[in-house]
């Protein structure tokens, strides 16, 4: 996900995000700590991903000073586990959870680029609000979504190769006369050999719309979100 946002206690919180967010986003945030008494820092903390059926069970081996379920799936943060488990799988893999869960991934090469609208975060639980005031583009994101300004969602594609495609770049979609560029691919994945997208596109093509990658015949089929987009 974009950053998590957990507290600590009455005066403190953690702010999770990815390392190559962490200067814009500091920066951003530093703007509102001249009207208020806030202070931020970079602390040094371990995180230990768990994931898979057995997932819940083993969070109580370690003892950590924090534990966070992501969503609904068998899926946790451990905040400064007391021991280092042994690790079985790499960053992709939770990249590929988060895609599965319609979560977008944002680079440095995409943040700033999209509404809350766009990146699908009004589906999602505690992730933008439309009520709250004095934060950046908040004027922005309401009207989006008061006078349904907003033409663009997230979808989740996936393909059979082995190819990467560049972050921020466009697919292929199919037309009565031929092939149109459309989209951006927010974040890409290749796990056992199998290419799942987030790609940011209209709002309103059709489901049935047929997708490709740039200069392929590789076909990129259609992965279902666990929401509904509204």
């Amino acid at each position: 996900l974009l950053c998590r946002l957990i507290r600590i206690d009455e005066q403190q919180f953690y702010l999770l995000l990815r390392t190559e967010l962490v200067d814009f986003g500091l920066g951003q945030l530093k703007k509102y700590a001249v009207f208020s008494k806030v202070a931020f820092t970079e602390p040094k903390i371990q995180l230990i991903g768990l994931a898979g059926e057995t997932a819940e069970q083993k969070c109580g081996q370690f003892e950590a000073q924090f534990i966070v379920q992501v969503g609904e799936q068998s899926r946790y943060i451990l905040l400064n586990p007391a021991r280092q488990p042994e690790c079985n799988a790499t960053a992709d893999y939770w990249d590929w959870l988060d895609i599965q869960q319609g979560y977008p991934i944002l680079s440095a090469k995409t943040q700033n680029e999209f509404l809350p609208q766009a990146l699908n975060l009004q589906c999602l639980e505690q992730t933008v609000s439309f009520q709250k005031g004095c934060y950046i583009g908040q004027e922005s994101v309401a009207r989006a979504k008061y006078r349904g300004v907003n033409k663009l969602a997230m979808r989740t594609l996936k393909a059979q190769t082995s190819i990467m495609p560049v972050i921020g770049s466009e697919i292929e979609m199919q037309l009565e006369t031929g092939w149109r560029k459309t989209g951006t691919i927010l974040s890409a994945v290749n796990f056992d050999g199998v290419l799942w997208l987030q790609v940011v596109m209209g709002n309103s093509l059709e489901e049935e719309t047929i997708f490709r990658l740039p200069g392929s015949h590789i076909t990129l089929d259609t992965y279902p979100l666990p929401y509904s987009v509204e």
